[in-house]
């Protein structure tokens, strides 16, 4: 295997329930890349996660991964007792960054990475929805890893918020060199910074980069032509002119 590739799945298939989850998917993630994989409930991504990171076993096909391979998970929502005293300090150093590996980061560098070093001593219970997210990519990061697999990283977060954390989590890939895996809705956010992107519906519908997936017949039949359009790339397109109190004087055509 080539000594740049983090992980490689090959052919990977799985049923549920009698219900076939996976069938023939090929996914490859290396050194520095980001991919971005979307698609639609249902889809199989949960699962397909869940195989990366070992907690399921593929019934058909292939994984291997780099010898020695760290992986920093970040689930899309972790549920904490209101009532349970626990500090970010020691939510963090639960998730195995008190020094258990040679090469982690402590809690107040962690931290420090994603910008909320003031939040060390904060009861995990009083932070809001953009703090937890921090919070659990701080977490992911202690173990100073090679791959980061980030599931929906912006749940409950708002629309700046959202910009905010999809531009550092670009900076952390470059800064550290580290693959990134992410599972996303946020297509206009997300997919001007992804490398490459997989369309999942079962099976691999179209992939490749962010422009090409957005204009595959596959991936507008799977999430309708106007919205892909509207979600596929992160570019900005003015239909409309504002006079000085804000409201529309003059609007243009679409192109």
């Amino acid at each position: 295997m080539d000594s740049n590739i983090l992980i490689q799945a090959k052919d990977v298939g799985i049923q549920l329930g009698g219900r076939q989850v996976l069938k023939h998917v090929d996914l490859t993630l290396r050194k520095g890349e980001l991919l971005t994989l979307i698609g639609p409930n249902g889809a199989g991504k949960t699962t397909l996660v869940r195989i990366v990171l070992g907690l399921m076993k593929a019934q058909q096909g292939s994984l291997r991964r780099a010898a020695g391979l760290r992986i920093g998970y970040m689930p899309q929502k972790v549920f904490v007792e209101p009532t349970l005293p626990l500090t970010v300090k020691r939510f963090i150093e639960l998730g195995g960054a008190a020094n258990s590996q040679k090469n982690s980061l402590s809690a107040e560098s962690a931290l420090a990475e994603v910008n909320v070093s003031h939040l060390l001593g904060q009861q995990v219970s009083a932070l809001s929805g953009g703090e937890m997210q921090r919070v659990l990519l701080a977490r992911a990061l202690s173990q100073s890893p090679d791959m980061l697999v980030l599931d929906e990283p912006a749940q409950g977060v708002d629309i700046s918020g959202q910009l905010e954390l999809y531009e550092l989590i670009n900076g952390i890939r470059k800064a550290h060199n580290c693959g990134v895996l992410m599972v996303s809705h946020d297509l206009h956010l997300v997919m001007a910074a992804t490398d490459q992107v997989i369309c999942l519906n079962q099976h691999i519908c179209c992939h490749g980069k962010p422009e090409q997936v957005s204009n595959d017949p596959a991936y507008l039949a799977l999430f309708g032509r106007k919205e892909a359009e509207t979600l596929a790339v992160y570019t900005h397109h003015h239909n409309h002119s504002h006079d000085i109190a804000g409201d529309v004087v003059r609007t243009h055509k679409h192109v």
